[in-house]
């Protein structure tokens, strides 16, 4: 599936990336497994070798298990062991190697540091030794037990299992496939040639043979199909000049991937809308694509460094809407008070006045976020400066202009624009709204960075609403035991007032009440050793 770009409006954009050059590919160059198969399905079959290879260590460490368990017991009553077990004694040193080599495959599948064409290339040789292995053991032991060679092997399934269970190239594939199906023969002449079988006439050599490379041939034509759709897998994945990776995370509106420009190395997150929700149907296709161009194009305009900055945008051909942002590092600041609890008060103050500042530039263009929330601000890493905030998921911003006349992508899919447990009374009630109702959430906000509560607790959004509307909020500072300043405090509280004329007039004047708390500042060096010592907090999903 190729893509259709919307239009970009990125002033700093020399040229539509949707018409980028691509890269020469070559379907049969084992360096580029990686990159022809998505990430998500790479570690699908990473899965499968690890299931593959436990099979194995079974099936050879059964009959293995029987030979030590006879030993034991003939050696504890003092009996000897019985015929046909003494001659199956040298087999078990090739089960013991078959057990080893495939508790090899499964550590190195289990191993993320091993990369998908290592894997692909250790799989392949295990394949070889594996079918090579399998014949000594079936010609040697049937030759012993009836004095002929068996008419069958397992050799044919595992030429035919492997390309199903590891899709590779299919030139690739198919020499794997015939140096395990010559394994056979070769195991065969092993055996002759130090006199463990005899061969009456080559024929049998062709006999052997016939099996495993005819599988090797339907092998070929399922590593063809199979490696076929995981390239149409890649194809539907390409958007624009950007190739999908590994899935960061799902919200209401959409997913969320991480993702790589094919020409330059940055990477980037792809924000992808799905066309029932963004209005696209019952003939609302293009209407919903004109209320997601206005949406992409003001979120665009924006160059405050604390609003994510939005690199593309577009649509494909089934008309999933898409946002390429920049990918960020760190986490969101409701994961942050999920893992380490209620932050400081000089932490918020200077989170909240990082976030002030995105808001302001929307606000001065008249444009109102309507979704604050802990998860749609970042807090992590930008170069070497730490806690450095970032307000995420423009994609409900609106027009106060256009404020008696709902025109987003969320309102056209008939969600209820915004979250309930931060939405402002007049956004639940219907009313006119401007910027203070992007205050009103970000006092929810620091109400539960303060506290590690939310403001109103009810158990269904409608209740939560409700509360928002009626009920007067409980001081953080009585539900807490960390200090919380009658400054801060007071300030919050204003930013909950039900009446908008009753909170801060602009996000600029709450965030200059903000620095006139007097707590001491929030440090650099404070908040590096915070990230130093919780460096291992995972990076999450954003744009959300």
């Amino acid at each position: 599936m190729h893509t259709q770009m919307v239009e970009p409006r990125l002033a700093d954009r020399p040229e539509a990336p949707g018409h980028a050059p691509r890269p020469p590919r070559s379907d049969d160059e084992p360096s580029r497994i990686s990159a022809a198969l998505p990430p998500d399905l790479l570690e699908q079959v990473r899965g499968r070798v690890r299931v593959l290879a436990g099979f194995f260590v079974f099936a050879f460490g059964f009959d293995l298990l029987l030979f030590v368990g006879f030993w034991v017991y003939s050696n504890i009553k003092g009996a000897p062991l019985p015929p046909d077990t003494v001659q199956s004694g040298t087999f078990q040193w090739l089960n013991l190697g078959a057990v080893l080599a495939s508790c090899g495959l499964w550590w190195a599948a289990h191993r993320q540091r091993v990369s998908p064409s290592l894997l692909h290339t250790i799989g392949l040789a295990y394949q070889v030794a594996l079918c090579f292995t399998i014949a000594i053991i079936t010609f040697w032991q049937y030759f012993i037990g009836t004095g002929f060679l068996p008419n069958m092997t397992w050799i044919p399934a595992v030429v035919i299992m492997f390309p199903l269970i590891m899709p590779g190239p299919p030139r690739r594939m198919l020499a794997a496939a015939l140096a395990a199906a010559a394994m056979s023969p070769v195991a065969l002449g092993v055996l002759e040639l130090t006199g463990k079988v005899q061969v009456p006439d080559h024929g049998e050599y062709f006999r052997v043979s016939f099996a495993p490379f005819a599988a090797a041939a339907f092998a070929y034509f399922g590593a063809r199909v199979i490696y076929g759709l995981g390239r149409e897998v890649v194809r539907a994945r390409e958007l624009g000049s950007y190739q999908l990776g590994e899935l960061l995370g799902r919200g209401g509106m959409g997913e969320v991937y991480k993702a790589t420009h094919r020409m330059l190395a940055r990477p980037a997150a792809i924000k992808l809308i799905r066309p029932e929700m963004a209005g696209g149907e019952n003939g609302g296709a293009q209407l919903a694509l004109v209320r997601f161009r206005r949406e992409a194009e003001v979120a665009a305009s924006l160059r405050s460094p604390h609003t994510v900055e939005l690199y593309d945008f577009g649509v494909t051909q089934d008309q999933t809407f898409y946002f390429v942002m920049e990918l960020l590092e760190g986490m969101d600041l409701e994961s942050l008070v999920r893992e380490t609890g209620p932050v400081p008060a000089a932490r918020v103050i200077h989170i909240l006045r990082q976030v002030c500042e995105s808001l302001a530039e929307a606000h001065a263009r008249n444009l109102v976020h309507r979704d604050i929330k802990p998860a749609n601000i970042h807090v992590g890493r930008l170069g070497l400066t730490y806690d450095f905030v970032k307000v995420l998921d423009f994609g409900l911003v609106k027009s106060v202009s256009t404020a008696g006349s709902d025109q987003s992508l969320a309102t056209a899919a008939g969600l209820v624009a915004g979250t309930p447990a931060y939405m402002a009374p007049e956004m639940a009630l219907g009313e006119r709204f401007d910027g203070r109702a992007d205050l009103y959430a970000l006092g929810c906000v620091a109400y539960y960075l303060l506290s590690g509560q939310l403001v109103f607790e009810a158990s269904n959004g409608f209740g939560m609403i409700t509360k928002h509307m009626r009920d007067t909020p409980v001081p953080p500072s009585e539900r807490v035991e960390l200090p919380i300043p009658a400054g801060l405090e007071q300030l919050v509280l204003a930013c909950l007032a039900k009446d908008p004329e009753q909170r801060p007039r602009s996000a600029l004047e709450f965030s200059r009440s903000l620095a006139a708390v007097d707590l001491g500042s929030w440090s650099g060096e404070q908040a590096m050793q915070w990230w130093s010592v919780n460096r291992g907090a995972v990076a999450l999903p954003q744009g959300m």
